[in-house]
């Protein structure tokens, strides 16, 4: 697959040239990223009620933005030593023929303040450099501690403004920190931004945790946790820290997955032999069997529309992926290429199931059409597990470990292009996405 720059008939002359607007095709892929400049951001004192904000915020979610947008792989930032044109005011339209002429397509004019109540305040412009037009400004407001996500905004702002796409910098990872030696292994439950900071315990270590994820809403984390060595189903509140049980399950094999309107859960349930997969009301906390038979079927995930589940199962012999309907009704088998599927995940778009794919001795994170046609392999290697989806679904998440050396997070784009790794604390297993948050 390819990226391709939308760029048609340009012509370079001074008098005003006919161009389409600048976008990103991120349904193509290719391995040249948009060129895109952010100059330093300008410091205002309008008015009384503003001052000059020091280099200190200004430079921080300015490189926070610049990160952001690299890593996506779908931009390439121009060093800043090479800049021609100097912006001393968000008001200033920017000399294009010195943009132009350091190859810029896309550039960033931005202006923080610092206002009274300790708050910021950034404004920015997206300009297309060669059609030499404005393509969005916007502003955004927020207190200086929330600084790092602010420029998370202006960030999915200018990715969405140039892909079409939503951004999905602006979200969290809830995943499973590992330490210690592997006859004694630590496993807590831990949160961060998606790009690594803003990091955070959530259990003290004390017992071992598995399989966290988000709730749709965001304000809600479940997982499984064992005490002693029975397995508890656990609710957290994001915002109270608090939590309790959703049931005992001795044989649970995966924690609860909610459903799209985060008013449901699915889980799977080891009883006499079979493995099947239930649905917990979590209002009433009634439990309602899906799926029958002695085969085992686990691994749940809703479509975004919540009308369907697709599911692994070895009911055929061997371990394929299953979709069904949400009611368990006309359950049919997606997955026929050689090896074994495993935690299948539902795009948030509808468009991919992403998954677990086992052979030949190596691991594969790969993505198929609801359908099962179009299969993909993304990453392979000794051992690539977990993926979960950016809000977007654009982007995948997973954890990754090589013969020998640690488990870590790794993220890879739709084109299979750009695999980048996510720094965390200790090694790291089992990541979930949080959907996109608000300021």
């Amino acid at each position: 697959m390819k990226l391709k720059y939308i760029l048609a008939a340009l012509v370079f002359m001074l008098t005003a040239p006919a161009h389409a607007e600048l976008e990103i095709d991120v349904r193509g892929a290719t391995r040249n990223p948009m060129p895109i400049a952010i100059p330093e951001m300008i410091g205002s004192n309008s008015n009384i009620f503003t001052k000059i904000v020091g280099t200190d915020y200004g430079d921080k979610v300015r490189e926070v933005i610049a990160a952001d947008l690299d890593r996506s792989g779908l931009f390439k930032i121009i060093p800043e030593r090479s800049y021609i044109d100097k912006l001393t005011s968000i008001d200033q339209r920017p000399n294009f023929i010195d943009w132009q002429a350091i190859k810029t397509q896309a550039l960033v004019q931005s202006q923080i303040v610092e206002l009274a109540g300790d708050k910021l305040r950034v404004d920015f412009r997206l300009w297309d450099a060669i059609a030499e037009n404005q393509m969005i400004g916007k502003s955004f407001t927020t207190t200086k501690d929330n600084w790092r996500r602010l420029a998370h905004v202006v960030a999915d702002a200018i990715y969405e403004r140039l892909t079409g796409d939503k951004g999905y910098f602006n979200t969290r990872i809830v995943y499973v920190s590992e330490s210690g030696p592997s006859t004694r292994r630590i496993k807590r439950l831990a949160m961060m931004d998606q790009d690594g900071e803003n990091h955070k315990f959530l259990t003290n270590g004390r017992n071992l945790v598995l399989t966290p994820r988000f709730s749709p809403n965001m304000q809600k984390i479940t997982y499984l946790e064992y005490v002693g060595n029975n397995p508890r189903v656990y609710l957290m509140d994001l915002n109270t820290n608090s939590r309790q049980v959703l049931g005992n399950f001795p044989g649970m094999t995966f924690a609860p997955v909610f459903s799209p309107d985060s008013s449901k859960v699915l889980m799977s349930y080891a009883n006499k032999g079979a493995t099947n997969i239930y649905e917990m009301n979590l209002r009433t906390r009634s439990i309602k069997q899906i799926t029958f038979g002695s085969a085992i079927s686990t691994s749940p995930s809703y479509s975004p529309d919540g009308s369907k589940i697709v599911f692994n199962s070895d009911r055929g012999g061997n371990q394929q992926l299953y979709v069904m309907n949400a009611d368990g009704s006309d359950v049919q088998r997606i997955s026929f290429g050689k090896g074994r599927y495993a935690t299948p995940v539902w795009s948030p778009r509808g468009d991919y199931i992403a998954f677990t794919k086992m052979a030949g001795g190596a691991f594969y994170i790969g993505v198929m059409s609801p359908d099962g046609s179009n299969e993909r392999l993304l990453a392979d290697g000794y051992l690539v597990e977990g993926p979960t989806w950016s809000p977007n679904g654009r982007v995948l998440m997973y954890f990754r470990q090589d013969r020998g050396s640690p488990v870590r997070l790794y993220t890879i784009d739709m084109t299979g292009y750009n695999e980048r790794r996510i720094i965390t604390p200790s090694e790291a297993s089992d990541p979930a996405w949080s959907p996109l948050l608000s300021l």
